[in-house]
């Protein structure tokens, strides 16, 4: 099951009594604004939730699989990273996982 960004919109305002366009624009803009600013290289650190940042990932060598005698060189790039909050890690670790 997945939360959508007006899942979360409905929830929010049904908790709060905010009109649900008040709120869309509330989040809207907050995601917006850490995006801008994640494009610009910035780390973004939202205390009790995590830290978004960039990172560069190395050039190194790929294979494809249906010719994985052919190498694929993959170039050094900028990559996003999201690392969870403390109170976020605890509460993911007691999910069940199935095995």
């Amino acid at each position: 099951m997945s939360m959508t960004k007006r899942d979360l919109v409905i929830r929010i305002s049904n908790e709060t009594g905010l009109v649900q366009q008040q709120v869309l624009d509330v989040v809207q803009k907050t995601l917006d604004y850490i995006a801008q600013a994640v494009a610009k290289g910035s780390k973004v650190e939202l205390r009790n939730f995590g830290v978004f940042e960039v990172k560069i990932r190395k050039a190194r060598i790929g294979r494809n699989p249906n010719a994985p005698e052919t190498d694929v060189p993959i170039p050094r790039r900028a990559v996003v990273k999201f690392k969870p909050g403390k109170e976020m890690r605890e509460s993911v670790i007691k999910l069940p996982t199935g095995q």
